[in-house]
């Protein structure tokens, strides 16, 4: 019988034997680059966005717990995300790049506007995400491949991060990934889920098992 170490929202202690992970998807992207599937590319935030949302950075330097264990991928949008984080407030920590976490690979059709390469899908489109998760991009990868090296990774640093914060700026699509592993909801549902731009999700694995605290938290002010 498993082991009943429930803990309560309201009295969130860390326990040894969890990990918590709090994943913040990065910001707002160039409005040019924001018309076309840019999947891996390296584009860059929108400056404009960066001074209406300071008030969020500011958020978010409070909010995250004071942790060492600082995650981005290579590309600079989260990598641009964790500095103005820290900057805002949170104090300097060193950050590693973690390339688990990226952004759903588009393949061929990276750089194709929005609506251009559906004449070459296999498959209906998903409402509230450029495909469906099984769909191939030419020399891409499916959400089912993002939810796999997501996951893989996942569970390394639930091994070696024990009783410890894990902050991640990551990709919208590698954080629904995260949820889709986790909580073991089929990758099509997790397309549903919104996740906005500097939104907070925070997942937690407790001797393997998980749950999850809060999926797109952003602060309403």
């Amino acid at each position: 019988m498993t082991k009943n170490t429930y803990q309560f929202l309201d009295n969130p202690t860390l326990l040894q034997n969890t990990t918590r992970f709090w994943f913040v998807r990065h910001a707002i992207v160039n409005q040019k680059d924001r018309e076309y599937l840019y999947g891996t590319m390296d584009v860059l935030l929108c400056p404009d966005h960066i001074k209406q949302q300071h008030h969020i950075y500011q958020h978010l330097a409070n909010r995250l717990p004071q942790s060492t264990s600082w995650f981005t991928t290579s590309l600079s949008r989260t990598q641009d995300t964790a500095k103005l984080i820290q900057n805002a407030g949170y104090g300097q920590c060193p950050i590693q790049i973690d390339d688990s976490f990226l952004e759903q690979h588009l393949g061929d059709w990276q750089g194709k506007a929005h609506g251009v390469a559906n004449q070459y899908y296999q498959y209906p489109p998903h409402p509230f995400w450029p495909f469906c998760a099984k769909e191939i991009p030419p020399n891409g990868e499916t959400m089912y491949d993002v939810t796999k090296r997501v996951g893989k990774r996942l569970e390394q640093l639930t091994q070696t991060h024990q009783g410890q914060d894990v902050i991640i700026i990551s990709h919208g699509g590698a954080i629904r990934a995260a949820i889709a592993h986790s909580l073991k909801i089929p990758v099509d549902s997790t397309l549903s889920l919104s996740i906005v731009n500097l939104s907070l999700t925070v997942l937690e694995n407790n001797q393997n098992h998980w749950r999850g605290l809060t999926i797109n938290e952003y602060p309403t002010f």
